[in-house]
């Protein structure tokens, strides 16, 4: 296989990660970015002209620029976020930019990414994964007060990100959204998709939850390959193993099945570990890689490189 045509599915800096790996191989690459963000700017935006959250979607933009001095200038502009507390305080330009975009191409949200992905002279597409903004509500286990685990409704991408307990649910809100057209054609098109790293139940998770997203990922003939953290000490992530987040998969979309899942030795330092996570792969039908993906200078960070090297290997493809 040479220059496939990859789908990168997932949000925020995970799906940066995964997206700068993936360029590696090939510049045919479509990213489905989740819209449920509901914090910060895009959340401000969001609520204020009610519109899609914007930010994960600058960001895969940002990750797509061309390796040139103009497509990083403009990757800078686009993720420039103003100082200060006033109206413009804590704004990304590029926010800014696809909402200008928005209100003079209303119900247009894919053409208005394509035109700054064209000012970017970005090397892929970046879709939404629905054309409606979203909501997410987990159920999560919180002591209670007698210090029993009890389950609690929490909605809010960034409440669910940051609330103390274990998730054990995620829902969307409202429930069955449509799924972008463009992005179920682009799976259906697709050589490769990639699934994951990111936070897994506010980034990962909701792109299993729109039905006709995970029915495309059921149905595409292409080989299908998730990407799992390379750490377990964010608030998301509390209480979970790598081997629980592949369960929660299983869970969330039985009948859905992959071919590789590429997990870093750093989350699975035990043989029981090992032996765990390779009982939930077996689940998927996939064949289990441990490589060293995660960065040496960063810790809980993905390496580009090593990230890219590892996609080349388990898809046999050689770096253009």
């Amino acid at each position: 296989m040479s220059a496939p045509r990859v789908v990168a599915l997932g949000g925020g800096h995970g799906l940066s990660a995964s997206l700068q790996a993936l360029r590696h191989m090939t510049e045919a690459i479509t990213a489905v970015v989740t819209v449920a963000d509901d914090g910060g700017s895009s959340g401000r935006l969001r609520q204020e002209f009610d519109i899609l959250p914007p930010g994960d979607l600058r960001m895969a933009l940002a990750a797509l620029c061309e390796d040139t001095g103009w497509g990083h200038q403009w990757s800078a502009v686009l993720q420039h976020r103003f100082r200060g507390h006033g109206e413009l305080g804590g704004h990304a330009l590029g926010n800014l930019l696809i909402t200008a975009l928005w209100d003079l191409l209303p119900d247009e949200h894919v053409r208005g990414l394509d035109l700054v992905g064209r000012l970017l002279n970005t090397r892929g597409r970046v879709l939404p994964m629905s054309l409606v903004p979203l909501d997410i509500e987990a159920g999560i286990l919180v002591p209670d007060d007698m210090g029993e685990p009890t389950e609690i409704s929490v909605r809010g991408q960034s409440r669910v990100a940051k609330h103390p307990g274990k998730v054990v649910r995620v829902r969307l809100l409202p429930e069955a959204p449509p799924a972008c057209p463009e992005a179920l054609e682009s799976i259906k098109l697709a050589d490769v998709v990639v699934l994951g790293p990111g936070s897994w139940f506010t980034s990962v998770m909701p792109h299993l939850l729109v039905p006709d997203l995970r029915q495309a990922l059921q149905d595409t003939p292409a080989v299908r390959v998730l990407t799992l953290n390379v750490s377990l000490t964010d608030d998301e992530a509390s209480g979970y193993t790598v081997a629980e987040h592949v369960h929660t998969v299983v869970e969330h979309a039985p009948g859905l099945t992959f071919d590789h899942v590429i997990a870093d030795p750093q989350v699975v330092r035990t043989r029981a570990e090992r032996e765990a996570l390779q009982a939930a792969v077996d689940l998927l039908g996939a064949r289990l890689v441990v490589t060293d993906v995660g960065s040496a200078r960063s810790p809980g960070l993905h390496d580009t490189l090593r990230l890219a090297a590892a996609y080349r290997d388990v898809l046999g493809v050689r770096t253009p």
